[in-house]
């Protein structure tokens, strides 16, 4: 009996072994040559293992890894908002940049405890959280396969205030792990903290926000990301009308005579939508700036400036 096992054993080996190299077989391998020409786009996801591994190979060797959330923001907007943000400014920021790709949005962040629901934007309905440790492991293992297939630059950036502490740790994490290699994690803070939501910039386009009701002391035209019991502000439904008005709720609002923020009339929407395509500009230039910092502070082995 135990001849006749070893022999099925043997047998069942060989059988796999043979299934395994007819499927290697019937695979093109990862340096097979692309049969048509390349589609041109910045988003690593619209695009074929070919056209990525093509682009890597002529020095498109950054990508830029942005994450968002999905979390409650008053009676217009939609829960996506910071993803639909980073949908309209990535874009620029790869321009500005160049030669750089942008990896699918992280939609899923921190945006406090999930069970009690106590506090935090978790108290309002559609508003997803993940753990501090979840989050960062998974943005460890995105850079770690974009590093895997010849990324040299991986740039972190977040469009939400608790996603910041989470990328600063991995970056740091994951740089110390790759100490001696070429490539690098670059977490630019600046892209949401300098003239954080564009308080300032909007001045200059003549826009201001009122809050009528204040914390006390402080001016009703303060730098704040709520303002008036709400969570918006013009900075995200500009840029968020660039994808689509109906995502702020445009014929909804007019139809109550609410297409207004702050005191800011939004109508006419095109205005809006150039409003947004100009805050998206703007970010870039931050953003890319950054960039440039962060590649020549770590190429020469200085600390991050927090």
């Amino acid at each position: 009996m135990r001849t006749l096992h070893s022999i099925l054993v043997v047998l069942g080996l060989v059988f796999a072994a043979s299934v395994s190299q007819t499927f290697a077989q019937n695979r093109l391998p990862p340096d097979a040559p692309r049969p048509i020409e390349a589609v041109d786009s910045l988003w690593a996801e619209e695009l074929t293992s070919m056209e990525i591994r093509d682009a890597i190979r002529t020095g498109k060797t950054t990508i830029i890894i942005g994450t968002g959330g999905v979390e409650q923001n008053g009676p217009y907007v939609a829960g996506g908002k910071h993803n639909y943000v980073l949908q309209t400014v990535l874009p620029y920021i790869a321009r500005v940049i160049g030669k750089a790709l942008i990896a699918p949005i992280v939609k899923f962040v921190p945006e406090g405890n999930i069970e009690p629901t106590t506090s935090g934007h978790m108290q309002y309905a559609g508003t997803i959280s993940v753990e501090s440790a979840t989050f960062e492991a998974l943005l460890t293992d995105i850079c770690r396969s974009y590093k895997a297939h010849g990324f040299m630059d991986i740039v972190l950036l977040g469009d939400s205030g608790g996603n910041q502490r989470g990328m600063e740790r991995v970056a740091d994490a994951v740089n110390r792990r790759w100490s001696g290699e070429k490539a690098r994690v670059h977490y630019l803070r600046e892209y949401y903290f300098e003239d954080r939501w564009s308080y300032s910039y909007l001045k200059t386009l003549g826009i201001t926000q009122i809050d009528k009701t204040p914390p006390p002391g402080e001016p009703q035209d303060r730098q704040a990301d709520w303002r008036n019991g709400i969570h918006d502000d013009i900075y995200y439904e500009a840029q968020i009308a660039v994808q689509d008005p109906k995502l702020i709720r445009m014929e909804q609002r007019i139809k109550a005579g609410l297409f207004s923020l702050h005191g800011v009339e939004l109508a006419p929407i095109d205005r809006t939508i150039e409003i947004g395509r100009k805050l998206a500009a703007y970010r870039a230039e931050i953003t890319a700036r950054a960039f440039e910092a962060s590649r020549r502070r770590l190429k020469e082995g200085l600390p991050a400036e927090r």
